[in-house]
């Protein structure tokens, strides 16, 4: 089988499809987070601790001079960012949570066996008068 062969079959199958089009949404999920934080969470927050943008705190290491940035270290964005991994993990834990319980629920729930059909039932009367 050549390279190319089995690459059209690696690439053809369901999961390869199915896995990118999870991870494009789980990339818009993403953005979809951080902007939830970053723009509704995240000001009422700065309200309650005293007027303060998390997003512009930070420790000043060396000033800028001239040419040269400020070098800093921005603890805001990364108490941003914690937040942002906080609710993505809790939202696929729920998500995870609600497939687990729904697998669960599936598997508990034996089918009914099937009715038996015209023939066996005809052969199982046949069967009781034979025996009279």
């Amino acid at each position: 089988m050549s390279f190319m062969s089995e690459f059209k079959d690696f690439a053809v199958k369901g999961n390869v499809v199915d896995m990118a089009v999870g991870i494009i949404i789980g990339a818009a999920f993403g953005k979809i987070i951080a902007s939830f934080v970053k723009d509704i969470i995240m000001p009422p927050i700065g309200v309650l601790v005293g007027g303060v943008d998390f997003s512009q705190l930070g420790y000043v290491l060396q000033e800028a001079q001239g040419d040269i940035a400020s070098v800093s270290i921005n603890y805001g964005m990364f108490i941003q960012s914690v937040v942002d991994f906080l609710i993505v993990a809790l939202a696929i834990f729920m998500a995870v949570k609600v497939m687990n319980s729904l697998k669960k629920k599936a598997e508990e729930a034996p089918s009914a066996p099937p009715a038996p059909s015209n023939e066996e039932v005809l052969l199982g009367e046949i069967r009781d008068l034979l025996k009279k």
